[in-house]
């Protein structure tokens, strides 16, 4: 039988926990970045500005299927708030505004790539495991 690894040692001393558990170590940051781009819409969000240089509020409504007008304000106005996206307003009527990914934003996109990456070579996995 093949011994496996279940678990990755953390390049720090023993002494020194708080790099990962404290208040401002990794596992707090993960946290905040979870806790930024968690809500049923703003992985679909994120996904279509990644995809779109610009998108406007209409585009973003018929692009994913199921989101209302109000959640997709909402989480729009969250991503802003936390970073990730930009609005721009140009101040004209009828009201024109886009959204787009910020530095930020753009920053995380890789992140995200490799989690859908890891998620389908794991279904592959599991599809092929014997059972």
């Amino acid at each position: 039988m093949r011994e496996s690894i279940t678990h990755l040692e953390v390049p720090v001393k023993r002494e020194e926990r708080s790099v990962c558990l404290g208040p401002d170590g990794s596992a707090a940051h993960v946290t905040e970045v979870l806790g930024m781009i968690s809500g049923r819409w703003k992985l679909a969000i994120l996904f279509r500005l990644f995809a779109a240089p610009t998108l406007r509020t209409s585009q973003l409504l018929h692009d994913i299927p199921g989101i209302s007008q109000k959640m997709l304000t909402q989480h729009l106005r969250q991503l802003e708030r936390d970073g990730l996206i930009a609005r721009r307003d140009f101040g004209q009527q009828p009201p024109r505004v886009e959204y787009a990914l910020t530095a930020s934003g753009r920053g995380l996109m890789p992140v995200l790539i490799a989690m859908r990456e890891f998620s389908r070579a794991d279904i592959r996995r599991k599809e092929s495991a014997p059972g």
